[in-house]
């Protein structure tokens, strides 16, 4: 639960990246702030107070408190020495992320930065918070993942501000549309299509897909495994369509494919997964329902991680780039960085879309196989 004090501070301060303070005006006074938020005195003394030190505002004797001009203090900044880059991902331990953090960090230690990683937790609040910590400390330049890049973000003006602070950053597995930023993505929708396609050509036809829809990454590679069916005349049954978005990734997916094995489209099989996480969530139910697979079901994972490896039955999976993204959204932001230092500089940034390529394990077969057993 947010403090009085934590909701007067994120208050002004998001006044101030929104633009509502702009540098060099007078903020309400304490009495209009105390007034408006329900608090005492000393409760908004203690936030303003605490954004003045951080340098979002300014003390002025006998006349007030002021929006400082940031601007000017990463222009100050510039002289020290040390080099900063903040690295924000949904997640830090898990999955492929750790891989994908570990291929920036590396490069950018190599070239002298000190690398700062946050994680969101693929939450929108989580992720102001953090572009906050990241606006507050003035860093050289931010990598991104961005927080359910499926669905519209309340906190677009945080990046325009990077922007109007001259702080370069990049995106990397998915990108805001409304930003039109620099981006490192796989091409998702090609990714969904190899997935289903590589059923399709094993003769299935009765293919289940689950995919995250608050991620533009999910959205993408549903849209391929629907160019799939169409390119091949192959009709889709809306029941066999199962979307999800974060909160429900440990629930709804088992719960849709529970009710799909015990109803009439219970003959399914083959079963196209957002990623290999959820794959392995399946193939577990799966396995409890001895229901076998590829014997009786055939799934496709996507990112081809550790997990695809790991589990008794070898996962099919199309291969994420992790530590090589890493490694490239590393060059791609040092680049940025010199350039901008660099006024006689040619360097014109680009985005890049790898291309999927799929991994054929032992969790599919084909279906003329099947049928002789």
């Amino acid at each position: 639960m947010t403090t009085k004090y934590n909701m007067v501070k994120r208050a002004v301060k998001s006044r101030i990246i929104d633009g509502i303070y702009t540098p060099n005006q007078k903020i309400s006074s304490e009495s209009e702030l105390m007034k408006e938020f329900g608090v005492s005195r000393h409760t908004v003394r203690l936030a303003i107070g605490d954004l003045v030190s951080a340098g979002w505002l300014y003390r002025e004797q006998g006349s007030g408190t002021f929006c400082a001009d940031r601007s000017l203090i990463k222009s100050n900044d510039n002289t020290n020495s040390q080099k900063s880059i903040a690295i924000v991902t949904t997640y830090l331990s898990d999955y492929i992320f750790p891989s994908i953090i570990r291929g920036a960090e590396s490069k950018l230690s190599e070239e002298g930065y000190q690398v700062s990683i946050f994680s969101t937790n693929n939450n929108h609040e989580m992720e102001r918070g953090v572009l906050e910590k990241i606006l507050s400390q003035q860093f050289d330049g931010v990598i991104v993942e961005p927080t359910k890049s499926g669905s519209s973000n309340p906190n677009i003006s945080y990046y325009l501000k990077l922007e109007q602070l001259d702080i370069p950053y990049i995106m990397i597995n998915a990108f805001y549309d409304e930003l039109e930023p620099i981006s490192i993505v796989m091409d998702d929708e090609k990714g969904g299509l190899l997935q289903t396609e590589h059923l399709i050509k094993l003769g299935h036809k009765n293919i289940v897909g689950c995919f995250k829809t608050d991620d533009r990454q999910g959205i993408k590679r549903m849209k391929g495994f629907l160019k799939a069916h169409r390119q091949n005349n192959i009709p889709v049954r809306e029941s066999h369509i199962i979307t999800y978005n974060t909160e429900e990734k440990q629930t709804k997916p088992l719960e849709e494919l529970q009710k799909l094995l015990a109803s009439s489209d219970g003959s399914i099989t083959g079963l196209v997964c957002y990623n290999d996480e959820l794959a392995m969530m399946l193939l577990e139910l799966l396995r409890n329902k001895n229901i076998k697979v590829p014997e009786d079901i055939s799934i496709v994972g996507h990112d081809d991680s550790m997990l695809a490896e790991i589990s008794e039955v070898k996962l099919t999976s199309i291969v994420h780039p992790k530590s090589e993204m890493g490694e490239l959204a590393a060059n791609a932001i040092i680049a940025l960085i010199d350039s901008k230092h660099d006024k006689t500089s040619n360097y014109n940034a680009s985005s890049m879309i790898y291309d999927p390529e799929l991994i054929v394990r032992s969790s599919t077969k084909n279906m003329e196989l099947l049928e002789k057993v």
